[in-house]
């Protein structure tokens, strides 16, 4: 069910409802956005409609071809095996840097988040489990490298959703981050790494066998 609308809603709240939305699978794959519509949802102007798409097809959630109406991104095999290509090289190389400088705090504040996803229901998962991944990378105080996972994480969110909603895949991923943590309590970052690449590697496996006979 689409979130009521607001009032005069702005670029920002409407670029945030539409990502939520798609990232959830409310609006599926190859949707079309129509500007008129949801100028008329959000009660907005098409202007604060039209930038929101921009947004979106910037972040890869969206494509909007030349002289055609905007659609939500389908969801693509290749582009899922790259992101997680690129994920676990880039991910490994921060989490190595962050396990030595992991503070009390920061593996309290990582825990908190783990717990809490533990809790959530599909909805919250996909922003808690982002949460958790940046929490025991952050330490590494490596930004422009963060700013990179960060991007990555925003692309893989809609495929992690895939493999919670029809594959359960919640209950594993939640098991792995457990082991993530204990090693880096230990300060194990060789275990840690290890750990976290499996982590990647295992969700992109199940989840192009499961979306490859689909894009067929």
């Amino acid at each position: 069910m689409h979130k009521r609308p607001r009032n005069g809603s702005t670029t920002a709240q409407i670029t945030a409802t539409l990502r939520e939305e798609i990232i959830a699978g409310i609006l599926p794959p190859k949707a079309p956005l129509r500007q008129q519509a949801l100028a008329a949802r959000f009660q907005a102007s098409r202007m604060p409609v039209r930038e929101s798409l921009q947004i979106l097809a910037r972040e890869g959630l969206v494509t909007w071809p030349t002289g055609r109406s905007a659609r939500v991104a389908p969801l693509d095999p290749a582009e899922l095996r790259e992101i997680s290509e690129m994920r676990m090289i880039a991910e490994s190389l921060a989490l190595r840097l962050s396990v030595p400088a992991m503070s009390d705090h920061d593996l309290a504040h990582a825990r908190s988040l783990h717990a809490a996803a533990r809790e959530a229901d599909s909805r919250q998962f996909a922003a808690l489990n982002s949460a958790f991944h940046q929490a025991i990378l952050a330490p590494c105080n490596r930004p422009r490298l963060l700013a990179h996972i960060e991007e990555l994480g925003k692309l893989s969110q809609r495929y992690l959703m895939v493999a919670v909603n029809d594959l359960g895949y919640a209950p594993r991923s939640h098991d792995e981050h457990s082991r993530i943590l204990a090693a880096c309590k230990a300060r194990d970052a060789d275990q840690a790494c290890r750990l976290l690449e499996r982590h990647i590697t295992a969700a992109s496996t199940a989840l192009l066998a499961h979306l490859t006979p689909l894009a067929d």
